[in-house]
């Protein structure tokens, strides 16, 4: 098998695995509230629970990879997620509901981070933005999966077998990445865990990462919170939509996110040429996704279906901040700055979901567990604002920076 498919095959699915679990709760939410007679604060905080152990993972994640075959350390974490989908879909209580998701999250945490070190191990320089990008697609197509195809699925089924069923497909993906992912050669560090550790909170405090980070991670966090529960809510409760017109909705904002994956790499490349960086493409998209979202919130009574397909395609602009932060330190670091970037990444995630679900919790649920538009149109109007706030942090850095320059 050609050394490019031995890799892409696991680690494609494996990451189609991971946007499915963070996205498949947008069009399960209503049957697990109506089950365990859940309100929107302990939903937002049992489907937030993937992102808390999701970034959890991501500082020691980003040094264990740079220590031990990657190959090992995806398999072993799928295993985990499996484990997770099970109690999830077992679950009696709003516990189990919240243990179960919380270990998919660390079990899927590697999904992403192991491919890219894998790839760079393996792969000449010049295949990587194309494989990254296809890498990152398979996330689209899971998100993609998680909509219409869930919708039918439950038609047929309920929640509870669909989780179980995703645990298998788990197990499936982990001895599929432990077979044809070959192993690599290691490079034994001489610094203990703790040095490592330490390192990556040196960088986190430099000037470098705390000017930049914030706006990737707080647009990246606003997008992933809403795509992965609330835009289900917004579309029914909000617009009107039956359960079926909410997922095909979802559906066509999940395939506009696959393919603004390779809409945006193939134009930060393009651009490159006249010299204007990935960073600068990266907040325009977020300005673009900030516009999506004032858009949706100015029509209440409508579900424009352009402004759904914006919000899906440069939703993930923020991703291009990767790239300008990895420039900005050792190349030796790379790894290690991607996982801290994800680490604010999902823990803003975390607060920005269950805080959007407290927000709406203000506002009284009717007989059925549904709450007033108005509750829902407060909590997404709080989460834009933040996203403001982390582009406004931005410009100010750079207008800061740029008037030193000048000075000087």
């Amino acid at each position: 098998m050609p050394l490019l498919l031995r890799l892409m095959l696991p680690f494609a699915l494996g990451y189609w695995l991971s946007y499915v679990f963070r996205v498949i709760n947008a069009v399960v939410a209503p049957d697990i509230m109506a089950s365990l007679q859940l309100d929107a604060a302990t939903l937002g905080l049992v489907s937030s629970a993937y992102f808390l152990t999701f970034a959890a993972c991501q500082l020691p994640l980003g040094i264990l990879l740079d220590r031990y075959q990657t190959r090992t350390i995806a398999s072993i974490l799928l295993c985990v997620a499996a484990a997770g989908s099970l109690i999830f879909g077992l679950a009696e209580s709003t516990s189990m509901l919240w243990i179960g998701r919380g270990l998919i999250g660390i079990g899927v945490s590697a999904c992403l981070m192991a491919a890219f070190k894998t790839y760079t191990l393996w792969l000449k320089p010049e295949q990587l933005p194309m494989t990254n990008g296809l890498q990152l697609m398979f996330g689209g197509l899971g998100a993609l999966s998680a909509t219409v195809p869930v919708e039918w699925a439950l038609a047929l089924t309920d929640w509870r077998t669909l989780f179980i069923g995703l645990a298998g497909l788990c197990i499936a993906v982990a001895l599929l990445t432990r077979q044809l992912v070959p192993a690599s050669q290691l490079q034994r560090s001489s610094q203990t865990f703790v040095q490592d550790l330490r390192q990556v909170l040196q960088v986190i405090r430099t000037p470098a990462f705390y000017q930049l980070a914030p706006a990737s991670m707080l647009s990246q966090a606003l997008f992933v919170a809403v795509q992965s529960l609330w835009a289900g809510e917004w579309l029914r409760q909000v617009n009107g939509l039956s359960a079926t017109d909410s997922a095909d909705m979802l559906m066509l904002s999940a395939a506009s996110m696959a393919a603004g994956f390779l809409l945006l790499g193939s134009l930060a490349s393009q651009l490159a040429r006249f010299g204007i960086t990935a960073m600068q493409v990266s907040f325009c998209g977020m300005l673009v996704f900030l516009g999506s979202l004032l858009w949706i919130q100015l029509q209440p009574d409508q579900a424009p279906w352009a402004a759904w397909v914006l919000f899906g395609c440069f939703g993930t602009s923020g991703t291009l901040m990767f790239a300008g932060l990895s420039q900005a330190f050792p190349a030796a670091l790379s790894g290690r700055i991607s996982t801290s970037l994800n680490l604010g990444i999902f823990l803003a995630a975390f607060l920005l979901q269950w805080g959007m679900g407290a927000l709406a919790g203000f506002w009284q649920a009717d007989t059925n567990g549904h709450y007033p538009p108005e509750a829902y149109r407060f909590a997404l109007a709080a989460g834009t604002a933040v996203q403001a706030l982390g582009l406004c942090w931005f410009l100010l850095c750079r207008y800061r920076q740029s008037s030193k320059t000048a000075s000087t």
